[in-house]
C-alpha cells in the first residue's frame, strides 16, 4: 500500500511541550518573510562529527572535538552549525537512525553534546542537527518488532505488502516492506497518525529539552509516496504544512531547512513559506560552481534569474558542494583561484550560505562517500592533526600542504579569503538579504551585480577567467545609478576603483582599466 496523508495534526498540536524561553527581540517569527528570521543573516558551517576533531584518541571525531574548535569557527566568522546525524546508528554516516532520543556513543555522551550547545550559544553560534523523518534504521526497535510480529502496534509504522512490488521493496520476515533508499532504511508510514505523533515528540525533545536551534530535514521530498510517485507528492506538501505549524508551536524560533535534492528555485518555492523555513537551492549552487569552473557567467546568471522569477525574496539556502557530492576543490582540480571565485559568488549573493567543513582550506574528495567525508586537515602532523591515532578513514594525501595551520594568517590563502568575505557579509545587510540587480558588463567572463539594502549599495564584480579583461563596460541602464555620479570605496579587492564622474547619457561604468585574472571586488557606492 502507498503512504497517504491523514490530517490529524490538530490533535498533535495539543501535545504538551516543555516550556521554552520567552521570545527575545530577535525572536523568529512564524512568518517566513519577517526580517527577524535569524537564519537569513547567518553563515552556516556543515560538520561531520566523525571527521572533525578527535579528543579521546580513538580515531573518531567527537562532540568535545567540535567544542574545542569553536574558537576557530568563531574566528572564521560562521555563526551557525549544521551537525550531520548524531544519533546511534549501525552505519558510519548515521542516516539510518536506531534511536532518536540518544546520541551516538562514539561521539560522546549526551552531557558532552549539551556542553557543546552551551559553549556554542555563549559564542552566539546556533546549532541545528540532521532530522531523518523519511525512514528509520532497520535496527530501530520499532522496525524490529514490526518485522517480527505482524500484530505489533509498530507494524503500521512502516509500509507493507504481501508480495514484492518491485523497486524499493524488500523482503521482511513476514511480507515485503518499502525502503526507497535501501533495505537498511525502511520508510516510515505517515498514513498512520501515531507515526506523526511520535516524530513530533522527537522534535519537541530536541528543541525544548535539549535546546537545539532547529533541523536540517533529510530527504524531505520523499516523505509520502502516492500513486506511483516517490517524490514531491501533494500529500508530502500537505503534511509539511502541518509540520511547520507544529514545530513553530513547539519553539517559534526553531529553524528547519529541507534537503530537496536537485531543487531549483521553482521547487524551492513550493516547499517554503508555510512548509519549511528554507530549502537548499541546488540550481543556484551549481551556478556558482559551474561559472567558477568554466570561466563564464551563464551558469550563475541563469540561476539568479530563475530565483528572481520564482523566489524574489531569496529565502533559500546556498552552498557549493555538500557531503553527497565531490568536494568543490576536486571539481576545480585543485585550482585555488577557481575555489576563491566560487566562494566569492556564494558569499556575495542572496540566500543563506552553508560551508562544508574543510571547504575553506580547499580539502579535496571524490566518491565513494567516505572519501568526501575525510578527517579535517588541521596541520601537517601525522593524521593531519585530526587525531593522535589511526583515524577511522585515512586523511587525504595532500594534508601536509593543505591545512588550517599552513593557511592561517596568510592573506593570499583560501582560508583568509573565506574569513574576509564572511566577516564582510556579516557586517553589511546588503550582502545578506539585500536586493540583487544583475548587470551586463559586455563580457561572458565577468560577473557583476548590485546589492542594495536601505541606503547601502554595493557593486560586486569578478573576472571569472584566467585572462586579463580590458574590453568591458558595466551598463547601469534601469538602475538607480543610471543617471548618477558617484564615488566608490573598495571594501574587498587589491586596488581602489574610480568613481563615476557624471551621469546622464553615460550609463556605462568602468571602475578599472583592466580586470586581472580572477580579480574580485566589492565596491561600496557612495552617492
Amino acid at each position: 500500500m502507498s503512504k497517504r496523508i491523514v490530517s490529524t495534526f490538530l490533535l498533535f498540536l495539543l501535545i504538551p511541550s516543555c516550556a521554552s524561553p520567552a521570545p527575545t527581540t530577535d525572536s523568529v517569527s512564524q512568518s517566513a518573510s519577517t526580517p527577524n528570521d535569524w537564519w537569513r543573516s547567518v553563515v552556516f558551517y556543515e560538520i561531520f562529527v566523525r571527521s572533525f576533531y578527535d579528543t579521546n584518541n580513538d580515531g573518531i571525531g567527537d562532540f568535545n572535538g567540535v567544542t574545542a574548535k569553536l574558537a576557530y569557527l568563531e574566528e572564521l566568522g560562521v555563526n551557525a552549525i549544521w551537525l550531520m546525524p548524531i544519533h546511534p546508528s549501525p552505519s558510519y554516516h548515521g542516516y539510518d537512525v536506531a534511536d532518536y532520543y540518544s546520541v551516538n556513543p562514539e561521539y560522546g555522551a549526551m552531557d558532552d553534546f549539551k556542553n557543546l550547545l552551551a559553549e556554542a550559544h555563549q559564542r552566539d553560534i546556533r546549532i541545528i542537527i540532521d532530522l531523518v523523518l523519511n525512514h528509520t534504521s532497520s535496527e530501530h526497535p520499532w522496525f524490529i518488532e514490526a518485522n517480527n510480529d505482524p500484530n505489533s502496534i509498530y507494524r503500521d509504522y512502516y509500509v507493507w505488502e504481501d508480495e514484492d512490488k518491485g523497486n524499493g521493496w524488500h523482503q521482511g520476515n513476514q511480507g515485503y516492506y518499502f525502503g526507497l533508499f535501501w533495505e537498511g532504511m525502511p520508510d516510515l508510514n505517515y498514513n498512520n497518525p501515531a507515526v506523526t505523533e511520535d516524530m513530533l515528540k522527537v522534535t519537541d525533545y530536541w528543541l525544548n529539552e535539549i535546546g537545539v536551534d532547529g533541523f536540517r530535514v533529510d530527504a524531505v521530498k520523499h516523505l509520502i509516496e502516492a500513486e506511483g510517485k516517490t517524490e514531491n507528492t501533494p500529500a508530502t506538501h500537505e503534511w509539511l504544512e502541518d509540520f511547520y505549524k507544529a514545530y513553530k508551536k513547539q519553539n517559534p524560533q526553531a529553524y528547519a531547512v529541507g534537503e530537496v535534492f536537485n531543487a531549483g528555485s521553482s521547487v524551492v518555492k513550493s516547499y517554503t513559506g508555510d512548509e519549511l523555513d528554507q530549502v537548499f537551492n541546488f540550481e543556484i549552487s551549481s551556478g556558482f560552481v559551474n561559472s567558477a569552473n568554466g570561466g563564464a557567467n551563464s551558469g550563475v546568471i541563469s540561476a539568479v534569474k530563475f530565483a528572481l522569477m520564482d523566489t524574489p525574496d531569496f529565502n533559500f539556502a546556498t552552498f557549493l558542494t555538500n557531503h553527497d557530492q565531490a568536494r568543490a576543490m576536486s571539481v576545480f582540480y585543485g585550482n585555488a583561484d577557481k575555489a576563491k571565485v566560487a566562494a566569492f559568488l556564494m558569499l556575495t549573493s542572496p540566500g543563506t550560505p552553508f560551508i562544508y567543513y574543510g571547504e575553506e582550506i580547499g580539502m579535496q574528495g571524490q566518491k565513494p562517500d567516505e572519501d568526501i567525508r575525510l578527517p579535517m586537515q588541521w596541520n601537517a602532523d601525522e593524521y593531519a592533526g585530526f587525531s593522535t591515532t589511526t583515524p577511522w578513514r585515512t586523511p587525504h594525501h595532500d594534508y601536509t600542504q593543505v591545512n588550517v595551520e599552513a593557511q592561517h594568517g596568510d592573506s593570499a590563502s583560501l582560508l583568509e579569503h573565506y574569513q574576509t568575505l564572511i566577516h564582510l557579509r556579516k557586517a553589511h545587510p546588503a550582502l545578506q538579504t539585500g536586493d540583487i540587480t544583475l548587470l551586463d558588463a559586455g563580457s561572458s567572463g565577468i560577473f557583476a551585480s548590485l546589492r542594495r539594502h536601505g541606503k547601502e549599495t554595493f557593486l560586486v564584480l569578478a573576472n571569472l577567467t584566467d585572462k586579463e579583461i580590458s574590453e568591458y563596460e558595466i551598463k547601469l541602464d534601469d538602475t538607480a545609478l543610471a543617471e548618477s555620479a558617484f564615488g566608490v570605496e573598495t571594501v574587498f579587492g587589491a586596488e581602489q576603483a574610480r568613481g563615476r564622474e557624471r551621469g546622464g547619457e553615460a550609463v556605462a561604468y568602468k571602475p578599472y582599466d583592466v580586470l586581472h585574472p580572477y580579480a574580485m571586488y566589492i565596491l561600496k557606492v557612495n552617492p
